[in-house]
């Protein structure tokens, strides 16, 4: 179905990821003389990864301030979603609505069962009702695919990999651990410094290979891939136009929304939780005349 291999791409960066955590306990247990580290940096590990998912329908709610909809409330939206989650044969999410004219959307929640889709008011007053379903095509897929599930597990190690160098370069800077025969410090802190920063690039990575599988996903969902193409160009420009403040929360919530919400200066491409909107556009293009040429 994905013709740019991204789940393969998903699978090979998580295995980087777990290696270098992997190898990060290894060289801690090595430093102390105590195997038993390996177990424990893999229990927290899944301790963090259980909590961050089972708590993932609440996070990006609270940062963005948004509230619950009905029907009544937010026909077209209601409308739209109902269609297409009963296209899907998946239940009916909530529905969210956070008052920000910074345009937006988001999914979020553990599985279809326990999950919530969200809009600011700036992307229901920017985007046509045409556009807007192609962007909540984009976001009900987020949940079917199961990528809270993943950016949950990403972002979980990610956090251990980060605590064990700090824990690592602290011991290598002050002393300690085992012999001195058994250990290379200037090694020991190279890796303790350079180890967090590839784990967050690989989780960043992640991010952006399930962002594409969710904007060609929705739009075999919806059957416009030029509805999304065109809702994110409009993005693209609304977000420069009313960009959200980079604070913790909203940073920590941002892998979830279908625009980076910040300003371009905000964040460099390689630290972007997002691929670049052109080629994004591009490949919904290439769908488009692929459908076109197969109908």
């Amino acid at each position: 179905m994905h013709k740019h291999h991204n789940g393969l791409k998903t699978a090979a960066l998580f295995g980087g990821m777990w290696a270098l955590l992997l190898v990060l306990g290894w060289v801690v247990a090595t430093w102390l003389g105590n195997s038993v580290f390996l177990l424990v940096f893999a229990l927290i590990g899944v301790a963090t990864t259980v909590y961050g998912y089972w708590n993932s329908d609440k996070l990006a709610i609270r940062a963005m301030h948004a509230y619950p909809v009905s029907e009544a409330e937010a026909p077209v939206m209601y409308r739209i979603v109902s269609e297409l989650s009963t296209r899907a044969g998946q239940p009916m999410p909530k529905l969210y609505i956070s008052p920000t004219q910074a345009p937006n959307a988001f999914a979020t929640g553990r599985n279809p069962e326990n999950a919530a889709v969200c809009c600011t008011e700036g992307i229901l007053g920017l985007l046509d009702e045409r556009e807007l379903r192609g962007v909540l095509g984009h976001e009900l897929m987020h949940v079917y695919n199961r990528d809270i599930l993943t950016a949950s597990v990403a972002a979980a190690v990610a956090g251990v990999i980060s605590t064990i160098g700090q824990f690592l370069s602290f011991g290598m800077i002050f002393g300690g651990g085992g012999n001195d025969e058994d250990r290379n410090p200037m090694a020991g802190l190279a890796l303790a410094i350079l180890a967090p920063f590839a784990a967050m690039v690989v989780q960043l990575a992640i991010s952006r290979t399930r962002e594409y599988d969710a904007d060609e996903d929705g739009a075999t969902l919806t059957g416009d891939p030029l509805a999304l193409a065109s809702a994110l160009r409009k993005l693209e420009i609304g977000v420069a136009q009313a960009p959200l403040a980079p604070t913790q929360k909203v940073v920590d919530a941002s892998h979830m929304m279908i625009a980076n919400p910040f300003r371009a200066q905000d964040v460099s491409r390689l630290m972007s939780t997002h691929p670049p909107m052109a080629e994004r556009i591009a490949r919904l293009e290439q769908m488009a005349y692929g459908y076109r040429a197969n109908p």
